[in-house]
Formats: structure tokens, sequence, C-alpha cells
């Protein structure tokens, strides 16, 4: 029986042995191989469109998983390369730079991302492009229709090494970062990003003290996720004990980053100004794209130099609407950060952190610092999740929108209200978001005021009418 739990919006995730055991992954590998047997090949060329790429991270089971999934996809007629342990935006790198000679067109990462131990998952790119949404449910919808026992094809992988053609290719694209100034300070919270990032640090003299280097899927230090505060801790401390300026931490796959100076920890907004004015100061007007939980300030900053476009949450999403718009960069405020300026427009978080080391090239860890200092100030909560049913959580943002085009007469006046994903509900002094987490069954929230006061206000208005609705359902 498929637990419909593991197709989830962005990519493929559940817990090891429990949901993804040996018929699911098999039966996993035959639908893809399928997909990309009927598929159009890209340049016309069908011997490539028939070559996928398949990574694993640190995590004990990933390569169980990967002799599963192969041998599903050797089913389907799919030759198979294998690039080993790396971090995900290797596997997608591999989709667009020839490897050994080889094109491959489409790529698996086997990963958790920075979910604990005993998950994992499969992030897919079909034809270089994010196979996620409609395209997974439709997969899980057939599985589900016509289950798939696990027989081996004895399928022959061959292995190649995208792992020394991305550090080649990163090393040549930074060289202007050899002998960097500052030394920096790297947490990799016991994931995979070391194996991308310290052979190019090597290679270009940047002097790098690294925290938690040695990939250990059981992530024995700290949960390997930046956007939480707390997992910064040892970075943040490491940094004022050896008086280092600069600090980056990764998630478990490196997909995601975070920037540290001795002050101030920079969210994926943030990062996205900082990114942009660098953009306008050598000359290029910014498109930017951000996600709807992002501050106001970075909306209200970047439309002064360029123009930014708000879109929904999630890296597939911002993916497909950077290849859509030509923008030069999109952000989530969870770190991932995708380049289309000088990149492939994919999330990369080893390639996001050397463009930050740019940023220090120009200017001094205070001025970067000051820059968003001196930004207007907005006062946020943090982000919350209120407990649901996968059921309920979009009925209840439907509900939602319906009440507040007559909302209660106490209710602070409106300014506009954004359905992009969720919603978000402008004020005169701030906004409130509401939206249906994609993954888990849970109403993500996050207000945002000029004061204290008005954020709290609006979070206690907002909050009252979801209870309202649940109290109804």
């Amino acid at each position: 029986m498929i637990d419909f739990s593991i197709f989830r919006e962005y990519d493929i995730r559940g817990i090891y042995g429990q949901n993804l055991t040996q018929d699911i992954v098999f039966g996993i590998g035959v639908a893809l191989g399928e997909i990309i047997k009927a598929s159009s090949p890209i340049d016309n060329n069908q011997n490539d469109s028939m070559h996928i790429v398949i990574g694993y991270d640190a995590r004990t089971h990933s390569p169980t998983l990967y002799q599963w999934l192969k041998e599903g996809l050797g089913k389907s007629g799919v030759k198979v390369y294998h690039i080993g342990m790396v971090p995900t935006p290797v596997a997608y790198f591999a989709t667009h730079v020839p490897i050994d000679g080889i094109c491959a067109y489409h790529s698996v990462m086997i990963t958790g991302s920075h979910n604990p131990p005993q998950y994992n998952g499969f992030k897919i790119t079909l034809n270089r492009k994010p196979f996620y949404g409609a395209s997974i449910q439709a997969l899980g919808a057939k599985l589900a229709q016509t289950p798939i026992s696990f027989t081996p094809s004895h399928t022959q992988d061959t292995s190649i090494n995208a792992l020394k053609v991305y550090h080649e290719y990163l090393t040549t694209h930074f060289a202007k970062l050899k002998n960097f100034p500052y030394p920096i300070a790297l947490d990799y919270g016991n994931g995979v990003g070391a194996l991308g990032l310290e052979a190019i640090l090597d290679k270009l003299a940047i002097p790098h003290h690294s925290l938690f280097h040695e990939p250990n899927g059981h992530f024995p230090n700290h949960h390997p996720d930046p956007s939480e505060e707390a997992n910064l801790t040892d970075l943040k401390n490491y940094m004022e004990q050896h008086n280092i300026p600069i600090g980056l931490a990764f998630d478990g796959d490196a997909d995601r980053i975070a920037l540290l100076t001795s002050k101030h920890s920079y969210k994926g907004d943030e990062l996205a100004i900082l990114f942009a004015k660098n953009l306008a100061q050598n000359g290029t007007p910014p498109l930017v794209i951000g996600e709807v939980k992002c501050s106001q300030a970075m909306y209200e900053y970047i439309n002064k130099i360029g123009k930014s476009i708000m879109y929904k949450t999630g890296h597939s999403n911002l993916k497909v609407k950077l290849k859509e718009t030509g923008a030069h960069l999109a952000a989530e405020m969870s770190g991932h950060m995708f380049f289309n300026d000088r990149y492939f427009g994919y999330d990369d978080a080893i390639y996001a952190g050397l463009r930050a080391l740019e940023l220090f090239l120009e200017e001094t860890p205070q001025a970067i610092e000051a820059a968003i200092a001196n930004l207007p100030v907005f006062y946020s909560t943090p982000e919350e999740k209120i407990p649901t049913s996968e059921e309920d959580k979009f009925t209840i943002i439907q509900r939602l929108h319906t009440l507040l085009q007559t909302p209660p007469a106490d209710f602070p006046a409106i300014s506009e209200i954004i359905s992009i994903d969720g919603v978000r509900v402008v004020f005169k002094d701030g906004w409130g978001l509401v939206r249906a987490s994609n993954t888990t069954p849970v109403l993500v929230t996050r207000f945002e005021a000029k004061d204290p006061k008005n954020a709290q206000l609006y979070k206690t208005k907002l909050l009252e009418l979801i209870e309202h609705i649940k109290s109804e359902l």
C-alpha cells in the first residue's frame, strides 16, 4: 500500500523502511523511466535523452535507495550514471555540463535535505526542469493504481566524476577570489557541503576554518538546517572566539545557505538585497524574484534600483519562474538562492556562498552590515506553524480568503489581498501571511509591521479568523 504523503509538492520524501520501501522505490524508478522514454529529447538527441545521473547525500540508507531506484530505471531501459555522494547542486550541474563526455538531461538526487536522519527522498530533474507538483502527484496515483513489485533488472551503472568537473568549473568561475583577504568559518552540519566546497577553497587559497565537515548521516552535532537560529550557535561561537568576520552555514544537501558576519545573520531576503545591490553597482538594474514570506523591505529596496517579482514559496516554483522571466536571481527565506546571472538558475548553496564572498571584495564586512542596518525597520514575527490536517489546510485558506472580503468590524483596514500562495494581507503599516504548507499538514504564518504593536495586532486578528474557521470544520 502506498503512503501518498511521500509525494509532495517539490519532491518525494518519506521515512526509509516505512513508506520508502524496496517495492515503492523500485516502482518510482520504473515509472520515472517510462516518463523519460515518452518525453521529447532535447536537441533531437535520442541517445542523450535516455541518460540519467544519480547522486546521494550522507544518510546511511542513501546507497540502498540508490540500488533500488537504479534497478527500476534500468527496467525501463534508462542508462544510469552514478555520481556518488555529492551535494544536491552537483546533480543539477551534471544536467547542464558534460561529465566525462556524457550529456545527461535528467538527474535524481537521493536526499532527505534538512530533515531528521530517518528521512530520505528524491529531488528529480527531467529534461533539465524540476519534476514537481502535479507531475509528482500523477506518478503517485499511477503507482497506487498499478503497484509494482521489486524484480531485479541487474542494471549496470557507470560511474562518472561530476564532483571533479564541478570543482574545476567553480574554481575557474571564481578565480578573482584567490587569496581572499578575510578568514572565513564554515559549518557544514555533517552534511555533504564540504565535499563540494573544501577543494575550491583550497585551490583558491581562501583561509578557512571548517566545523562538522565530515559527512555523517546521523548528524551528531546539530540539525542541518541553517534557517533555524539555534543551529547557528556553534558557528557564531567559533567566529567570536577566533575573531573571524565571515561565516557560511549549509543544510544537509547544500542547496540552502546562511551568511553570517560578526553582528548579523542574513536571511534569504536580506541576501537578495545584497546581491541586487551589487548588480546595480556594477551597472545591471536587477530583476529579482522573491517569495511571499519575504520582507516588504526587500521588495521596496529592489524596486528602487530595479524590479522585484513576488511569487510562490518553493524551490521548484522559483526555478521555473526564474527561467520564465529571465530574472537575474531568486531568493527564498529559508536560504535557497537561485542565480540566473552567470549561472544555470538552480539553487546551489556552494555557488551562492562564493558569490557572497565576492561581495566582500568590494565592501568591508562592516559596510555590508550597514547596508542592512540602514534599511527601513520592520518588526517581524518568526515563522509559526499551526497544526491542521492535509484535508483541511487548503479549505481553511479558501475560507479565509472569502471572510477577508467582508472582515469583522474590528479588523484592521486592508490595503490589498495577495493570493499568489496562500493569503498575504497587506495593511497600512505591514502585512500578515497565512499559507498552507506543501510538505506538511500545517498552516505557515508570518507577520510584519513598522512597529511591534501592529505586528502583534495583525497576528492576533488573522489568527482569530483562522480559529473561527477551524471551529466550523
